[in-house]
This record gives structure tokens, C-alpha cells and sequence, in this order.
């Protein structure tokens, strides 16, 4: 199934916490410097920091870190020490005394999830996790599962355990285009006939009277040398990804975001116009297919758990699926 860090340079570092009331955290994608992103939010709940920056009509088109992150707005404060981090590496868009660093960050619901609604990531915990993704090797495996922005993840309207995600696949004209996936959403995935009416009917009760706040978050990485405006469109088309792994997606409930890198070490064919459009098709359709894979994954990956705000069970997916391990 591959990972996102299959795409030269891309390094994840994760940080959380899970006992004394914890159950969140946050994840760091870390490009290698000079690359290039943008973001497409559809959900109607979205929770984001620094978002305009990556719009193609601005003026900085490279980004130093993605920071995905637990506690809702509140969470987003872990950017400032992902910034304070690549500062410190000289990383950064250039100004008249040192650097400023581009970093883009969203937010998933996971609000009391461990018991205490004020245990939620701060600054330092997106320092932690952005030292711990400078310090991989290039290439290295990614943790899935209960990590990062996905220890507090839940699906199925709460009632079943999310996570972080990861895969990538290689195009014929040597394209590497991978995705990382934080799955906490109101849906459930379309691969499987297993629905929520294995609960007894008493339980919809209880799961409708919750608080229904989601989000899936993707990061979408390439080495093909895409501009910003590419990035965009890339992005946009990746949400297809996410529509097919989840029913449903997009909610008024959802802050579904998906971020594009691309870190342009492989040319495109761009000899003809026609050329370029079936590049960038290919390369699209593509991003779509690995979110998809990123957020199945996400769920298989996932662990029960158990807190004192209740148990999050472990998904079961339909045997019959074949592309769901």
C-alpha cells in the first residue's frame, strides 16, 4: 500500500498523549525545503490556521510544514511550534532578519474523547512533533493507527475508533503521489456491508444525542514539479478520494480539508497542451485514488480504546472488500 514518505523527502513526526484524561494529539508533515502546496476545505465545519496563505494569488507559493492536529480550534496553537521549530532550521520565506515560516495547520473534533475536556495540544506538542519528523531518516515507515492527530479519532457517528493512514502509489512516468489521512468522520466506509445496524436499536438514541463534530484531514504529496494553481486543483480532486471511502463526507458536521505538496523533482510532459492535460489528469486521478486507500487504511488501523468518556470500538470490515487488509 505504500506511505506518503515514499515521495522523496517527505518526513511525519507524531506526538500524543492517551492517559489522565488525554486522548489526542498532533502530526507534522515535513517537505523538503522549496516545496510547493495549496489546500481545498469542503467541510462545513472546518477548523484551520494559515489556509489563505496557500490560495494561488498570493505571494508565497512554498510551504515548510503541515501541521495536522487534535482539540479543535484550540489545537491549532500547535502550529506555532511547528513555526518555532522550523525557524530554528533557518526554514522559512525569507525577510529582512531571518525567516518566516509558511505553516498551514487543521484541526479535528476530538474535544473530551480521554475525559477531560482541557487536555488538548499545545504549542509544544507541535514542536515535539516537528523535531520528531526532522529527526527521520528519507523514506522511513510511518506509525498508523492511534498516533498523532488520529489518538482521538472516531467514526461512525462516535461510535467506532479513526486514525491516521498512509499510502502511495508510483505512476509509469516515474510521478510518486502518496497521502497521509487523519480519519475522524461522521461516516463509515462504502467498502463493506457491515452498517451501524449491528448496534441495537436503543443505541442510535444514544449515539444521535452526541455532539456530532468530525473531520478527515489529508495531506497529498507528489515529486512532480506542479505551481500552486496545480496544487490546488490537485487538491480539489483528491476530495473524490474521500467522498468514495466515506458515506457520507462533506458534512455540515465535517471540517474535511485536503492539503497538496509537491516537491518538484519530476517533470511532467509538458510538450503539448494536450500533453499537459493528461499529465495532470493522470496525476490527479491518482491523488484521489490514494486518499481513498490512506483513509481504509486509517480505519484498519485503528485500536479500541477506552476511556472515561466511553469505548470507541474497533471497525469491522466486510471480508468480501479484497482491497481492505
Amino acid at each position: 500500500m505504500g506511505a506518503i514518505t515514499d515521495v522523496p523527502g517527505l518526513r511525519v513526526g507524531h506526538q500524543q498523549k492517551s492517559d489522565g484524561g488525554w486522548l489526542s494529539g498532533v502530526t507534522v508533515v515535513l517537505p523538503p525545503p522549496g516545496t510547493v502546496g495549496s489546500v481545498d476545505v469542503r467541510g462545513g465545519g472546518p477548523g484551520t490556521h494559515e489556509t489563505d496563505a496557500l490560495d494561488p494569488t498570493t505571494l508565497v507559493s512554498t510551504v515548510d510544514a503541515v501541521v495536522l492536529t487534535g482539540g479543535s480550534a484550540y489545537g491549532l496553537v500547535t502550529a506555532h511550534g511547528a513555526q518555532r521549530w522550523c525557524e530554528e532550521q533557518g526554514r522559512g520565506f525569507h525577510v529582512t532578519g531571518g525567516v518566516v515560516p509558511i505553516v498551514p495547520a487543521a484541526a479535528i473534533f476530538d474535544l473530551g474523547r480521554g475525559g477531560d475536556f482541557s487536555a488538548r495540544p499545545d504549542a509544544d506538542m507541535g514542536y515535539a512533533a516537528a523535531a520528531a519528523a526532522g529527526a527521520q531518516k528519507d523514506g522511513h515507515d510511518v506509525e498508523r493507527g492511534n498516533v498523532g492527530a488520529g489518538t482521538g479519532a472516531v467514526i461512525g457517528r462516535g461510535k467506532f475508533k479513526g486514525g491516521v493512514g498512509t499510502a502511495s502509489v508510483t505512476l509509469e512516468n516515474g510521478a510518486v503521489v502518496g497521502a497521509l489521512a487523519v480519519v475522524n468522520a461522521l461516516g463509515i466506509p462504502f467498502t463493506t456491508q457491515v452498517e451501524l445496524a449491528e448496534t441495537e436499536a436503543g443505541d442510535f438514541d444514544k449515539l444521535n444525542q452526541r455532539q456530532q463534530l468530525n473531520t478527515t484531514l489529508v495531506v497529498v504529496a507528489t515529486n512532480a514539479a506542479l505551481d500552486v494553481a496545480e496544487c490546488k486543483r490537485t487538491a480539489s480532486a483528491a476530495h473524490a478520494g474521500l467522498a468514495r471511502a466515506l458515506n457520507p463526507s462533506h458534512t455540515l458536521a465535517d471540517g474535511d480539508s485536503v492539503f497538496c505538496l509537491a516537491t518538484g523533482e519530476a517533470t511532467l510532459d509538458r510538450s503539448t497542451e494536450a500533453a499537459r492535460q493528461v499529465s495532470l489528469i493522470t496525476l490527479q486521478s491518482a491523488a484521489a485514488d490514494v486518499v481513498r486507500l490512506a483513509i481504509l487504511d486509517g480505519i484498519s488501523s485503528a485500536e479500541a480504546v477506552t476511556t472515561a468518556a466511553g469505548s470507541f470500538e474497533v471497525y469491522r470490515f466486510d471480508a468480501s472488500g479484497g482491497d481492505v487488509r
